[in-house]
């Protein structure tokens, strides 16, 4: 049964006034314990750089767009890392300044183990927004200052080199790419002039207008060729009516015979023109002649002479229009052939039109990998100019620069727990130390020692306490036992004090 907490101090009292040279020697074990480990507790000595950040100077605003100055982000982490980096380390370990002449002449193994330590001794905090600080942790306060103090040059003078091959390095690869797409380019140009030279078929629209064209052509020949037709038809049904020989001679109606030629002249021209040609006109007016030297004759008896004298003569109007049957036949077999040729150039332009629209995606694929590569190209060409601007800036060191704002100092104390501070906490936690063991015996006791342990654990009611009585002879032993464990405490506190202020004047 667990001793209840009210009752802890009491029983921590008794358990000690009882065990009293117990608590006397836990007392100066500890004590002295404590006090030793003041004496061999390795103290450290730490040294640190404080780096600027100086992300705001007047170069990047005035180069904005124009150049990209090299951003770090989570400093700290980034400092660290490059401060492990191997090369750094070992430029740290080999430091003859630092670990002596022979550093240079290290093993791999001695290295390894220099390396080692380095980092484990070596921290980087940030201190505000724009400062950070890399410090080093050594027994010795020269070390602690030197190590320190080289790790911030390291630092400026890697960041410094990174950022000038980083920035090389994005330049020399930009213009790897701007040289390739430049080679790329070349040979999609020549691809597309060698197409075009091989494909002379003309585009699309030319093509389609060229179509259209030659069908309007082949719609008019044929319209033509109809209306020729037509006429050839015309001319041949009119050619049956005329007679093809004329007897020349003085009939009893010589003037009705003259009438019917010029009738049938005027017939013809009307086949050919409008009634407003001149030819027609004048051919109506000798009809209407003929017509009054008709009716004069009659009136003065001399139409009914008759005369039995003629010769056979060729019709002249049979003549003409046979000839015109001839001219329209051939024009018809003109305009039969102009639609023939019509034709095949149609086919051939379909055909045509057949190998553009197989070249179209060809020429499509050709012009589209033209202009991505082009638009690449030129985007490229900026990055290259910002590029180069950016290593100017980087090389003439403007951008995020960091700088070194506060240097190494030389440690004058130990940081962390001091000897004084063991010495305070010696006696204090000797003192101590009997009322613990004793409170934490107490509570893995099972013995009942109070009467609240009964009455609470198993429910027992407790009628009546029997306190301890002693003898007088026990109260002297006690007395006595006392007086002499007081004295060694004093004696041991004096030691301690004399151990103590010993220390403290560099005598021991």
């Amino acid at each position: 049964m667990a001793l209840p907490l009210s009752q802890l101090p009491s029983e921590m009292i008794r358990e000690v006034r009882s065990r009293k040279w117990l608590a006397f020697l836990l007392f100066a074990i500890i004590s002295f314990a404590v006090l030793g480990a003041g004496f061999v507790w390795p103290y450290k000595y730490h040294s640190q750089v404080v780096i600027f950040v100086d992300d705001r100077n007047i170069i990047r605003p005035l180069m904005e767009g124009s150049a990209v100055t090299t951003e770090i982000s989570e400093r700290t982490s980034v400092v660290r890392e490059m401060l492990w980096s191997r090369d750094v380390m070992s430029k740290v370990a080999r430091d003859e300044e630092i670990f002596g002449q022979n550093a240079e002449q290290l093993s791999n193994e001695a290295l390894e183990r220099r390396v080692d330590m380095l980092r484990s001794n070596m921290n980087v905090r940030p201190r505000g927004d724009s400062y950070f600080s890399i410090g080093y942790t050594s027994e010795s306060p020269m070390k602690a200052f030197l190590i320190a103090q080289r790790l911030g040059q390291l630092f400026i003078s890697e960041n410094s080199a990174s950022k000038r091959k980083e920035s090389r390095n994005a330049y020399d690869f930009i213009d790897k790419q701007v040289k390739n797409y430049e080679a790329i380019l070349a040979e999609v140009e020549q691809k597309l002039k060698k197409f075009l030279s091989e494909n002379v078929d003309g585009t699309e629209g030319e093509a389609n207008a060229r179509m259209a064209k030659l069908r309007r052509d082949l719609e008019l020949a044929q319209l033509e060729r109809s209306e020729l037709v037509a006429r050839a038809d015309s001319l041949e049904s009119e050619l049956q009516k005329v007679e093809p020989m004329l007897s020349q001679g003085r009939t009893a109606d010589a003037y009705t015979r003259r009438i019917r030629e010029k009738e049938i002249q005027l017939d013809d021209l009307r086949l050919r023109y409008h009634d407003t040609y001149p030819d027609i006109i004048a051919l109506k007016e000798q009809i209407a002649e003929l017509k009054r030297q008709r009716s004069r004759a009659a009136q003065s008896g001399t139409l009914d002479q008759i005369s039995t004298e003629g010769d056979q003569l060729v019709n002249p109007l049979y003549q003409d229009i046979s000839s015109e049957v001839a001219k329209t036949r051939a024009d018809i077999r003109t305009q039969e052939s102009r639609i023939n040729s019509l034709q095949s150039l149609i086919a051939e332009q379909e055909k045509r039109m057949e190998r553009i629209q197989e070249n179209k995606a060809q020429y499509s694929e050709l012009t589209r990998d033209m202009e991505v590569n082009e638009q690449i190209y030129n985007d490229l060409l900026k990055r290259r100019e910002k590029a180069r601007v950016s290593m100017h800036l980087d090389i003439e060191g403007q951008g995020l620069n960091f700088r070194i704002n506060e240097t190494a100092q030389y440690p004058r104390e130990p940081s962390g727990p001091q000897f004084h501070l063991f010495a305070s906490a010696g006696l204090i936690l000797g003192a101590l130390a009997p009322f613990g063991l004793a409170a934490g015996v107490l509570q893995i006791d099972p013995r009942v020692r109070a009467r609240k342990q009964l009455e609470d654990g198993i429910g027992l009611p407790v009628l009546a306490e029997i306190p301890q009585v002693r003898t007088p002879f026990e109260k002297r032993t006690d007395r006595w036992l006392t007086i002499s464990v007081s004295v060694c405490a004093v004696l041991v506190v004096a030691a301690y004090g004399g151990v103590v202020g010993a220390a403290l004047m560099g005598v021991i």
